[in-house]
């Protein structure tokens, strides 16, 4: 008698170490897929981060560019 209640609770024991696995490696899975998707959205800020300093940067260029030929302009035709 003994020994078939001790089998029951060594069964039991091992669904619920089973149960509990299953719910680990889904919750596990389910982090590793949120983290997936994380990275990708921080990539894709970070690339559009990186395409407005660069239009930024190209404006401030031309307008440097415009401004150094507005002044030489003035220059020259100040010295005049």
């Amino acid at each position: 008698m003994r020994k078939i209640i001790l089998a029951a609770a060594i069964a039991g024991a091992a669904l619920s170490v089973a149960a509990c696995s299953q719910k680990t490696e889904d919750a596990t899975s389910e982090a590793a897929d949120s983290a997936s998707a994380d990275a990708a959205a921080n990539a894709d800020a970070a690339a559009t981060a990186v395409t407005d300093a660069t239009t930024d940067a190209a404006a401030a260029t031309t307008d440097a560019a415009a401004e150094a030929t507005t002044t030489e302009t003035t220059t020259a035709t100040t010295a005049q």
